[in-house]
């Protein structure tokens, strides 16, 4: 599994795994949000297509616009979770050192943030 070191991989392996403990918590399965967070992990790896016109800013308004209101069902999916369920919410605040970076990030720091995991990989195998 070559993607266990991303960010990305390591995000969503986390969700999941959070996920799992709020469904055993509950005993009740999150059907929604787990689809939910299935589909936020296909839409952050998507590679954009090569595009061959250049985007005019009317074109990149409406895009931003777009992911504005993809971020505001998130947040308001997190919200609204966080309000319902104490624990959802100490999860979420105990683990934000996590996905926060990976949400937030550019794409240098993305970059950059891959590096330091392999490289904290590579201190850890070295001293065990």
């Amino acid at each position: 599994m070559a993607e266990e070191g991303k960010p990305d991989a390591q995000l969503f392996q986390l969700l999941s795994n959070l996920l799992q403990q709020v469904e055993a918590l509950t005993n009740q399965e999150e059907v929604e949000l787990r689809s939910k967070i299935e589909a936020l992990g296909l839409e952050v790896t998507k590679v954009p297509s090569k595009s061959t016109q250049q985007l005019d800013e009317l074109e990149i308004a409406k895009e931003l616009d777009k992911l504005s209101a993809k971020l505001d069902d998130v947040d308001e999916m997190i919200s609204s979770t966080m309000a319902a369920d104490p624990q959802v919410q100490s999860l979420l605040s105990g683990t934000a050192d996590v996905w926060m970076p990976v949400i937030t990030a550019t794409s240098e720091e993305r970059r950059n943030f891959t590096t330091s995991i392999a490289d904290n990989t590579q201190q850890t195998n070295g001293q065990t």
